[in-house]
């Protein structure tokens, strides 16, 4: 690879442990994000506006095709605007669940237990509809070609709903199918195609989440060394 003083900067602020520190930090951290579930049961208490710019911000920190950062993150506070989103969302989902679903999709969700009723919608504080964009570049302005548009949108959503979880927030991905309601109640041009709508906030007093919910894959079955 070539560099030059003129393209490239030195990696300035990366850190450094000893390896039983290495170990311990993600040992630690796996603690802490193995406690993750995903909630349908949220309360209505406030979040301030600050703990979710700060997710966001770890969000934008990630990697993407040509670093074109091909995502746009729609955070919805308003009473108003969240119920223009259940209401378009439910009615994608009792066409969903009235089958277009399929029997097969809809004996996968059964154990989860879940249905055409999104209440939390609007009792969670903030909704992050997320976008990806096909078109942009770094700056502002741009209209150049994004690539690998799902792949780079997907790891920032990982890396948004790991930032709620560390700051104390609950989160459920939701993605009625289509989305395209979205561009009109968040103001997003066509050029963007919704991707996933995170619900986000504490949950609520006594919530529940399904059993089947907690199974995981041992590690022989996700990984291996070679």
């Amino acid at each position: 690879m070539k560099t030059s003083d003129d393209t490239h900067v030195l990696l300035d602020g990366f850190p450094h442990y000893p390896e039983d520190q290495m170990l311990s930090r993600a040992l630690a951290f796996h603690d802490r994000m193995a406690s993750r579930r995903s909630v349908r049961q949220f309360s209505d208490k406030p979040v301030p506006r600050e703990i979710i710019e700060a997710c966001v911000r770890t969000a934008g920190s990630a990697p993407s095709g040509a670093n074109h950062q091909p995502w746009y993150f729609a955070c919805v506070g308003s009473a108003e605007k969240k119920r223009e989103i259940r209401e378009a969302a439910e009615a994608e989902e009792r066409e969903f669940y009235a089958g277009r679903a399929g029997e097969e999709w809809l004996d996968a969700l059964a154990p989860i237990g879940t249905d055409a009723d999104k209440p939390y919608m609007e009792i969670a504080p903030w909704l992050i509809c997320i976008f990806a964009q096909r078109r942009g570049g770094v700056r502002e302005g741009e209209a150049r070609k994004n690539y690998y548009i799902h792949e780079s949108v997907g790891i920032a959503t990982g890396l948004l709903i790991a930032a709620c979880h560390e700051a104390g927030l609950a989160t459920l991905v939701h993605t009625p199918n289509p989305m395209k309601f979205l561009n009109g109640i968040c103001g997003r041009p066509e050029t963007e195609k919704p991707f996933l709508i995170l619900v986000a906030g504490h949950p609520a007093e006594g919530a529940m989440v399904p059993r089947h919910a907690l199974i995981k894959k041992p590690m022989d079955e996700i990984a291996g060394f070679f």
